[in-house]
């Protein structure tokens, strides 16, 4: 029977038990986002940052949510969650949204949304689940090559949209708990080999703006004005903005228009034009301590499947700061993704807020399962 007192008392419980100083720093994290957007609206609020902050007030509606949910419950149905998204990847092509040349988006319910970023994370929940079930002792067969085959669907799925950015960090991701979970590292060296040897061949398979971008990485000159326009403009404004940079609402360089894209992918960039090296080093700190806080978290689970799952979430949280920052700063070629928190983006936002659910389900049932 349905025990009224009960259900509140395992609400408040489990909400007592909520890592407030990382809510904390999501909160500050969205709130420097929200006086991103502010700036690059011109000070129009009814823009960007009002559906940004609806996003965001989603994005905790789905964390609390997931918080609420028996962990028993996500464990159990945790194939069936990653096979739903998998299927949604697959029915895109037929069903989804074209824009700017790719088809990535399903409506559902009148909301555009992305399912390759959920699927970042449904990933990590199959796999942690799926490493969690087997036994140490297990075979080639088990220990590699079926959840080498569970990871690479939902790439091959993605880089079809065609998406390489967000295929890369859903690899990246998945490939993260085959470390975690104790693989010999003799794989990952001969896997590395592998990928380093079918380079010419995989290059092939690239499409031509692919492999431009990949070509204006190593030489953003030989196309200043197409090709290589986003990311010197990126630096240009990075190095504008000094060590204390120009001030809020001050920029040139996003302000006039030069910066592409700031609003999503170059929202950082923007960032160091107005508050220069200190702002973004502080910036950095922040997301530093979320991720260090988030591992601390993860490391308190006792069950496998709990620490994986979480210590999965962090890692593509770090992939999707680390390939952000490093794509605005030239470290690595442009390959199109969100900055957690602060870039516009609502399924961007939806999916972190979703892993990070996770993560404090993991904790707050960390000693069960």
């Amino acid at each position: 029977m349905f025990n009224q007192n009960n259900f509140y008392n395992s609400v408040f419980t489990k909400i007592q038990s909520i890592s407030y100083p990382l809510l904390g720093l999501i909160a500050i994290l969205f709130l420097v986002g929200l006086a991103a957007l502010y700036s690059i609206s011109g000070g129009d609020f009814n823009s960007w940052p009002v559906k940004h902050s609806q996003r965001f007030i989603l994005g905790l509606i789905i964390f609390f949510i997931v918080i609420l949910l028996d962990l028993r419950i996500i464990f159990g149905y945790a194939y069936v969650i990653f096979f739903l998204s998998i299927v949604t990847l697959a029915i895109i092509p037929f069903f989804g949204i074209e824009s700017n040349g790719a088809t990535r988006w399903i409506s559902i319910a009148g909301i555009s949304l992305q399912p390759s970023e959920f699927v970042k994370y449904t990933l990590i929940l199959a796999l942690a689940k799926y490493f969690h079930s087997i036994n140490s002792d297990s075979s080639f067969i088990k220990t590699l090559i079926i959840p080498l085959i569970i990871t690479i669907i939902p790439v091959f799925l993605v880089i079809t949209q065609p998406d390489l950015g967000t295929a890369l960090i859903i690899l990246l991701g998945g490939i993260s708990l085959f470390w975690i979970s104790g693989l010999n590292y003799k794989y990952f060296i001969v896997g590395v080999f592998s990928i380093l040897c079918s380079l010419p061949v995989l290059w092939q398979y690239l499409k031509d703006y692919q492999k431009e971008r990949v070509l204006t990485f190593f030489n953003p000159e030989r196309d200043p004005l197409g090709n290589g326009y986003h990311i010197m403009q990126s630096k240009i404004a990075l190095g504008s903005g000094g060590i204390f940079g120009k001030g809020y609402m001050e920029g040139t360089q996003s302000h006039l228009n030069f910066l592409p894209e700031m609003q999503t992918d170059f929202i950082f960039t923007m960032l160091g034009e107005e508050f220069g090296f200190i702002g973004t080093l502080i910036l950095l700190f922040i997301y530093a301590a979320l991720i260090m806080i988030s591992i601390r978290l993860a490391l308190k689970s006792r069950s496998l499947f709990s620490k994986y799952l979480s210590l999965g979430v962090c890692n593509v949280f770090f992939i999707y700061v680390f390939v952000n920052i490093g794509m605005v700063t030239g470290l690595l070629p442009v390959v199109g993704v969100p900055l957690p928190f602060i870039s516009y983006g609502g399924s961007s936002m939806l999916a972190v807020m979703f892993g990070f659910g996770l993560l404090m389900n993991c904790y707050i049932n960390r000693n069960i399962i």
